[in-house]
């Protein structure tokens, strides 16, 4: 195959790109020489060019190009109109084919699991773990909260201890480490012993509501 550039200002022809075959042990193996995640960094941040990548990661130029064209072949940089960038639609696919690849044998998500993201924490019903990220773990903890209560209905703290230690039983974390994080995250809120979901917060009435509210006529 011929090199994907013949000049450090020609990024890889995404008509040369080969089909990529990523695996979890390729993209480690791949990332695990320190100059392809700083190559990788700096695409991510912006960089389009083979010269902005070695700027940006403080690399050589040949070996930013080096590293460059080993992220290519792999398919986790891409070229398009702007130059060089990472493909993460490969990267969510590789997320979601790894998800369903872990779960154990014969176990199939039905629709309480959730989106495939979630699969990894929530298996048949049950809270296994909650994700590092804060933004997953927003996410699964939104998913629980969807499906443990109603945003019209208020409850005390030993129902939602209950439902929450449903969720718990036989995984990682405990109802009580989740009650906690339902409410720093603001899913729950908590008052005088009650607990709810929070809803939006109503606008402020305009000029006429206040009229209106004024004159007893609301």
């Amino acid at each position: 195959m011929s090199a994907p550039h013949k000049k450090n200002e020609e990024p890889p022809s995404r008509e040369e790109a080969p089909e990529s075959a990523l695996t979890p042990e390729a993209l480690v193996g791949l990332l695990a020489q320190p100059s392809r995640m700083r190559v990788l960094a700096a695409i991510a941040l912006g960089a389009a060019t083979p010269s902005a990548v070695a700027e940006a990661s403080g690399l050589p130029p040949k070996e930013a190009a080096r590293a460059v064209r080993r992220l290519w072949e792999h398919g986790v940089v891409v070229t398009g109109a702007q130059g060089l960038g990472v493909d993460y639609d490969l990267l969510r696919d590789l997320s979601r084919r790894t998800a369903a690849s872990t779960r154990p044998e014969g176990v199939v998500p039905d629709a309480e699991d959730g989106e495939p993201e979630l699969w990894p924490f929530v298996r048949g019903g049950r809270l296994i773990t909650l994700p590092a990220r804060q933004n997953r773990r927003r996410a699964v903890l939104e998913h629980v909260v969807a499906r443990s209560f109603d945003p019209a209905a208020e409850y005390d703290e030993r129902t939602v201890s209950e439902k929450l230690r449903e969720w718990c039983d036989g995984g990682e974390v405990d109802h009580v480490a989740v009650r906690r994080y339902l409410i720093d995250t603001g899913l729950l809120v908590r008052g005088n012993g009650v607990y709810r979901v929070k809803g939006e917060t109503p606008p402020e009435p305009g000029a006429a509501e206040r009229y209106v509210s004024s004159m007893g006529l609301d």
